[in-house]
């Protein structure tokens, strides 16, 4: 396999192409916008209708258990007041997803490509050359 599950996780954290590890998932003059393929290899990244959705879901979650969990303790427990706890997590469920965006949106394609690497465009011809020497 040209591309391992270890380098799939490492573009993925680190916002890179999936396939050929270049930093073309977003378009450089629009913050939050995702490019259709990536510029340098090709690959597809915004694949269907709606392939948005996961990250959408990912960056939710991510709110909630890492931020507004936290918050909630810190007022059940009385480190914070009940107003505090309120404009926290008010502010926070507009900021934290804003933040995350980029990064969910790698996850995303990290989480997709971990567990199904042969649909990488790089471990696909690495497959039909192995097709092509075998027959």
């Amino acid at each position: 396999m040209n591309v391992t599950r270890g380098q799939i996780v490492g573009r993925g954290l680190t916002c890179r192409c999936p396939n050929c590890g270049g930093k073309t998932l977003f378009q450089p003059e629009k913050r939050f916008r995702v490019n259709p393929s990536c510029p340098q290899c090709g690959m597809v990244i915004e694949r269907d209708e709606g392939g948005y959705l996961g990250s959408l879901s990912l960056n939710y979650g991510v709110t909630i258990v890492l931020y507004l969990v936290p918050v909630l303790l810190f007022y059940v427990f009385g480190i914070i007041s009940g107003i505090v706890a309120s404009v926290a997590a008010g502010l926070g469920a507009i900021i934290v997803p804003i933040l995350l965006y980029r990064p969910s949106r790698s996850w995303w394609l990290m989480n997709y490509y971990f567990f199904l690497p042969h649909h990488l465009p790089a471990n696909q011809r690495k497959i039909a050359d192995n097709e092509d020497h075998n027959t």
